[in-house]
């Protein structure tokens, strides 16, 4: 679909949702409920109840904010996954504050039955390191290892050379093990 009959057709769902038409948002749950559950799974490090509760979150603020999506800026999908990725966040910073204040109970709420509480924790470490990243950053790390796009893909998408990509992808990869570091030395 060209990016003008995405717009268009977006514009036109984001009408007939707000004119109280469900099938419109059935359409668009429909087409983005997938990769952006995909998406959230990926940024919470297989974390499958907070990936569940970021996901949950983002339709209800989307269902509330309906009104300031404007298709014209970019689609509903990237729209979802930019309320989604100011959730975690906001996740994230709230479990940093909770920390200072309750230093034993830090990157735990309860771990479900049967999960190995090991692997929890890495992964909590893990879904931390991403939600601390610069937007960039994560775009290219999402892009490689879940849309596992290659570096050519990248750089015709982006309109970049491959070498820039290449680099990019360093520069993430390193930013990722730096915070992820700290990350792990702060659980210590």
């Amino acid at each position: 679909m060209s990016p003008s009959d995405r717009v268009w057709r977006e514009h036109g769902l984001r009408t007939a949702v707000l004119a109280g038409d469900e099938r419109a948002w059935r359409t668009w749950y429909d087409e983005c409920f997938d990769g952006l559950h995909a998406y959230v799974l990926w940024r919470c490090a297989g974390l499958r109840d907070l990936a569940d509760e970021i996901v949950q979150e983002t339709w209800l603020t989307a269902v509330r904010r309906v009104r300031g999506f404007d298709p014209a800026r970019g689609s509903f999908a990237d729209w979802l996954r930019g309320i989604a990725a100011n959730h975690l966040r906001n996740h994230f910073r709230k479990q940093d504050r909770r920390a200072t204040r309750f230093p034993a109970a830090v990157m735990m709420t309860a771990a479900s039955a049967g999960e190995d509480l090991e692997q929890r924790e890495a992964s909590a470490r893990i879904a931390h390191a991403l939600s601390r990243l610069p937007e960039r950053y994560e775009a290219v790390l999402r892009a490689k290892y879940l849309d596992e796009r290659s570096v050519a893909e990248m750089a015709a998408a982006w309109s970049e050379t491959q070498k820039a990509i290449e680099s990019l992808l360093t520069r993430a990869r390193q930013a990722f093990r730096e915070v992820y570091q700290q990350l792990e030395h702060a659980d210590e």
